[in-house]
């Protein structure tokens, strides 16, 4: 008798994901040998990921299925921030060590200012963390090329819940815990204030050019609103900047 398939809902960019007993199966595609790749090296590293199983029978992807909450669902406290902060330290601390296979074909869809230097994530969010009795980042399939600065960014708005409707003095206290907990060096926590807007205005920009020309899923997604949001979003980081700047650098 064939196992239960269970779809799995949340995600933008990834169909047909469904959950089959105690593992993940999705779509292979053209960034899987090497998302799979950088992935079995953060396990060699220690960093606490889902398990790559191979494929089954249909020829999908298996991975280790992590229970728990989604932190998007259960809003971290200032506790909780500086363990993802630090988390999100270990995972590029690990990732510069990781060498891709020469051919390497990513996924990433929003490259970084200058030269990369490190595999990222790239979607290291509340919605992409697993919480319970294991903290882990799932869905690594947008791994790719990056800067820590970039993928920091993103992280950090993202957790700190900087968006326009925000209020400005919790978001500061929740940047300044997500970020301490990282421990970065001086040039990376001046870097950061200025770099918030910047990264969230990228997202907007990647959406609206897939918009434009109609490239799925992301075309859809900015339809839906997200291109708007993430409009909104960078005009009102770039406003606070020197909140940021206060948090970070006091």
């Amino acid at each position: 008798m064939a196992e239960l398939e269970i779809p799995l809902a949340g995600g933008n960019a990834t169909a047909e994901v469904v959950r089959v007993g105690d593992t993940v199966r999705k779509p292979v595609t053209h960034s899987s040998a090497a998302v799979t790749d950088f992935m079995s090296a953060m396990l060699a590293a220690g960093i606490d990921i889902p398990r790559p199983l191979g494929t089954d029978e249909s020829g999908r992807l298996m991975l280790e299925f992590v229970p728990g909450a989604m932190a998007e669902d259960h809003e971290p406290d200032l506790d909780q921030l500086e363990a993802i902060g630090g988390l999100i330290r270990r995972i590029h601390d690990a990732a510069l060590t990781y060498v891709p296979e020469p051919g390497a074909v990513w996924e990433a869809v929003i490259p970084p200012p200058g030269e990369p230097e490190l595999i990222c994530h790239n979607d290291l969010t509340p919605w992409n963390l697993v919480l319970g009795e294991r903290m882990v980042f799932i869905d690594w399939d947008g791994a790719g090329p990056s800067t820590r600065a970039w993928d920091l960014a993103y992280s950090a708005q993202a957790f700190a819940g900087l968006h326009a409707d925000a209020d400005e003095a919790i978001g500061a206290r929740r940047l300044s815990a997500i970020v301490d907990g990282y421990d970065p060096d001086d040039g990376l926590r001046r870097e950061l204030p200025a770099l918030l807007a910047v990264r969230a205005q990228a997202m907007h920009d990647m959406l609206a050019d897939a918009y434009r020309h109609d490239r799925m899923p992301w075309a859809r997604v900015y339809e839906e609103g997200h291109g708007a949001f993430w409009a909104a979003a960078a005009e009102w980081i770039r406003q606070r900047e020197d909140v940021w700047r206060d948090a970070l650098c006091r």
